[in-house]
């Protein structure tokens, strides 16, 4: 069976739920799911659907930089939560400025409610060789 260690930052949300920021199983790192809440204070942005993107992949990336990645740049695999898939397009936009030419696999799916009622959560797996 694999070590696998959890991952802690303040750079992301934390929560009293039971679950990890991240948990690392060799040069795997498994992030959780994360809405666009400001590690700051806890609470969702506000900002359209593009600003809220972009606070969820702000914190997958410090859970990957803590983990001792480099960010976006290892991740290989993201599941999208979006409670409208009328969002897809600008999500797409938004989701594809933040990653290099070669951008990770993915997942997208329309949900009927996520936590704290926002519109977009995303979860993701980081290779860290």
């Amino acid at each position: 069976m694999t070590d696998t260690d959890p991952i802690e930052t303040d750079g992301a949300p934390r929560t009293d739920n039971p679950y990890s920021q991240g948990v690392r199983a060799g040069d795997t790192l498994y992030v959780s799911g994360y809405g666009p809440v400001d590690p700051a204070t806890g609470e969702a942005i506000d900002g359209d659907i593009e600003a809220q993107t972009g606070r969820v992949l702000e914190n997958i990336a410090a859970v990957v930089d803590e983990a001792g990645g480099d960010g976006l740049a290892d991740v290989v695999k993201v599941t999208v939560y979006l409670t409208d898939l009328e969002d897809y397009e600008r999500i797409n936009e938004a989701y594809g400025s933040r990653f290099g030419e070669v951008p990770p696999a993915r997942v997208c799916v329309e949900v009927s409610r996520l936590p704290e009622d926002v519109r977009v959560e995303m979860d993701a797996i980081a290779s860290l060789e």
